[in-house]
């Protein structure tokens, strides 16, 4: 038998190939050369552009309709006043916890368990969550996302990922609970630490940003928020740079099967988005029911020589929650820039981030402020259903890592936009 080179047995396939192969001219049908548009840059990228702004346009529209036409006046007019004079005025600290603030005018800033605590998740959150959870069912649905993969591959593999970690950045969107299972299925275990923690950090989910369209932008328009989701998106980026260059491991090169695209059935996407619509109202509503609940309780109770004490709904800084404020200032006021009093909304955000917002947006500050403030809720800590995610798919000490490194980016992205704003002069 004569042993062939390697170039000598190339030839002999090659030579084996035509004689049993052959090729002809394929015609493309719509399908392909819609396909082929969207995974070429020149045009795939303004695609994405045009997809990503017409979720917008959709999600807005959507939340809009229902919650400013329908649950706004329900809640305010109809709702709030007649629990108002249905519970009883005392004990006053019982009003303050379940109705919240005395004489109210909506539910949105009374911060009662039975009116804030019910308006967020049912009067806006779920609202903004539903145009969201339908839009990434149909991304799916269609196979769309494969090819965004394969369109952002070349930028997140300066990151040390690989363009399938588009996947579960798009899920976290949605909530970053399936977002970060989702990372499991990124190939080497540096990539999915990565991910995780780049995701629990810096990407908003859908409730959160359902409030801020309510608040900021209804305050200051939508350019505010892109602003806001614009400089979360730079320190997922950054981050990711950094965290490449420091943790060891590669990251393999995509391998992904990019399948035709098919018509969605509308029972599939009905079924997709009320599963993770139901798991919302099964996991997130209670914690922020609990977040209001937590919240009132530090406002109303105080520490009098270490005696638990009830204050006065005029005395909160007398509260536990004023005594935190006060601790904490000297970081808030002078490293972040922000008031003492965003340390409520701090505390608010372990639960719901949704609800941290919402109590933001009644806090008497600057726009910087505000700006600031929306970002620090946003990556100082993962709410504590995400954590404990984090903390089953990394471990003990994973989830040891990924705190130390949560710590170190809010001081640093905090730090440079109280830095930012003194140079432009308005801190």
């Amino acid at each position: 038998m004569v042993e062939l080179t390697p170039e000598k047995r190339w030839d002999y396939l090659d030579r084996l190939v035509k004689k049993v192969i052959r090729i002809k001219k394929r015609k493309l049908s719509l399908k392909d050369a819609i396909g082929d548009l969207t995974i070429r840059p020149l045009t795939g990228i303004p695609i994405a552009l045009g997809i990503l702004f017409s979720i917008w346009m959709f999600f807005g529209t959507f939340a809009g309709f229902f919650t400013d036409g329908f649950m706004v006046p329900l809640f305010d007019e109809h709702y709030l006043p007649w629990i108002q004079e249905a519970f009883p005025a005392e004990p006053a600290w019982l009003y303050a916890l379940l109705v919240g603030t005395p004489g109210a005018d909506n539910c949105f800033e009374a911060f009662g368990v039975l009116t804030t605590g019910l308006f967020v998740p049912f009067g806006v959150v779920l609202w903004a969550i539903i145009p969201l959870y339908l839009a990434i069912a149909l991304l799916e649905d269609i196979g769309y996302l494969p090819r965004l993969a394969v369109l952002i591959d070349n930028v997140l593999h300066k990151i040390g990922l690989h363009g399938f970690a588009i996947v579960p950045t798009v899920l976290s969107f949605g909530c970053n609970i399936p977002g970060v299972t989702a990372a499991r299925i990124l190939e080497t275990k540096k990539e999915r630490f990565m991910m995780m923690v780049i995701l629990a950090i810096f990407i908003p989910c859908g409730a959160q940003i359902g409030i801020m369209e309510e608040t900021i932008a209804g305050e200051y328009g939508d350019w505010l928020m892109f602003a806001i989701i614009g400089y979360l998106l730079l320190g997922y980026f950054i981050t990711g740079w950094v965290l490449n260059r420091i943790i060891p491991g590669k990251s393999p090169e995509i391998l992904i099967d990019i399948p035709p695209y098919q018509k969605p059935t509308w029972k599939n996407l009905m079924m997709k988005t009320w599963m993770r619509v139901k798991c919302f109202l099964v996991h997130a509503v209670p914690f922020v029911i609990l977040g209001s609940l937590l919240v009132n309780i530090l406002y109303i109770v105080g520490i009098d020589n270490g005696n638990l004490t009830l204050v006065e709904f005029e005395e909160t800084d007398k509260s536990i929650m004023g005594r935190i404020s006060m601790v904490f200032e000297p970081i808030l006021s002078g490293w972040f820039g922000v008031p003492k009093e965003t340390i409520l909304p701090l505390v608010t955000a372990f639960l719901r981030k949704d609800l941290a917002i919402a109590q933001l947006s009644v806090i008497e500050m600057s726009m910087y402020q505000l700006f600031t403030s929306v970002v620090l809720v946003s990556i100082y800590f993962p709410c504590v259903a995400t954590f404990m995610m984090l903390w089953k798919e990394l471990g003990f000490i994973g989830s040891l890592k990924s705190i130390l490194i949560l710590l170190i980016v809010t001081f640093v992205f905090g730090g440079l936009l109280h830095g930012l704003w003194i140079l432009m002069g308005v801190a």
